[in-house]
């Protein structure tokens, strides 16, 4: 009997302790659902932030903060109001009437129920020189009247890497570049990766017979050697490192390789700066297999889409 009766109890309790799990499974999926709606909200918030940025509309900008909201700048400069937020970004817009921006939202927590923290980065192009372009922002949120609205944003710059100040005279290297010399075309394209650590240069030579032979080339900062650096690969399977010193009107690089039959390769390369739109190349003192080669002709290599 006795046995009888704690079996009994014991689904009972059971019983018990199940219908209270099941009260919280509950309640914590109607709190996550809410959750879920309002971080969409705020979401919807950012986007709409994005858009009126793009479009350059600073009533719309300001308008997303709340009427005593504050924003503070990398500089630690504070607007407060948005009057006071409207005004600075119509001065912004209209001294960077190309200025895009995107953001990638890095956390967004719901601290109660009209509150919200969110930390992110911010992407605005085009980039200054000497600018990463990328600032860190921190946002809190409050509802007001049912919809969320940024009460204060603080935005903190992220610097350029040391790497990025030892290669800033290389900026106006970046973008698309063609030539042709003695009916062979030639392209490249330099873009900044790493967080602006390295520069990428891919490069293509289109033959006469329609051939085409392709390489790849990283510059960046050597920290231990204390000099800019390349490291070059090329489509029939050499490669390249070379060491790059500044002179007059651009730079040089002593080069030391390989083909890819395996015979040693070297040379000395010159990069001239023109202008901003148009630079000479030209390469001496080249071997291969431990036998001179002629010179490479002198060749101006231009800007695909020329900058003002």
């Amino acid at each position: 009997m006795r046995i009888v009766l704690l079996s009994i109890a014991v689904c009972l309790v059971g019983s018990a302790c199940s219908n209270i799990t099941s009260a919280q499974d509950s309640a914590t999926a109607r709190l996550s659902k809410q959750q879920a709606s309002e971080i969409a909200a705020i979401h919807q918030e950012s986007k709409a932030f994005i858009t009126a940025f793009n479009e350059h509309d600073a009533k719309a900008v300001a308008a997303l903060w709340t009427e005593d909201g504050e924003y503070i700048d990398e500089s630690g400069n504070t607007l407060s109001g948005q009057a006071e937020i409207e005004k600075a970004y119509t001065e912004f817009f209209e001294a960077s009437p190309k200025a895009k921006m995107n953001i990638v939202i890095d956390s967004l927590r719901i601290l109660s129920e009209g509150s919200a923290i969110e930390d992110g980065r911010a992407i605005v192009e085009p980039v200054s020189p000497g600018s990463t372009g990328v600032t860190q922002y921190t946002v809190f949120h409050v509802k007001v009247d049912g919809k969320w609205k940024m009460a204060s944003v603080r935005d903190t710059v992220i610097q350029a890497s040391p790497a990025y100040h030892a290669l800033k005279d290389f900026d106006w290297f970046i973008g698309s570049w063609v030539a042709e010399e003695n009916g062979v075309k030639l392209e490249s394209n330099c873009r900044w990766i790493a967080n602006k650590t390295f520069i990428e240069r891919r490069h293509s030579a289109t033959h006469h017979d329609g051939s085409k032979s392709e390489g790849l080339q990283i510059i960046g900062w050597n920290p231990y050697a204390g000099h800019i650096q390349s490291w070059d690969f090329s489509s029939n399977g050499g490669n390249a490192a070379g060491v790059w010193l500044p002179t007059e009107g651009g730079w040089t690089g002593e080069m030391q390789g390989v083909a890819g039959d395996g015979s040693v390769t070297s040379a000395v390369n010159y990069l001239i700066r023109l202008d901003d739109n148009a630079y000479v190349w030209r390469s001496t003192d080249r071997t291969r297999g431990g036998q001179s080669l002629p010179e490479a002709d002198e060749v101006v290599i231009r800007r695909s889409v020329p900058v003002e």
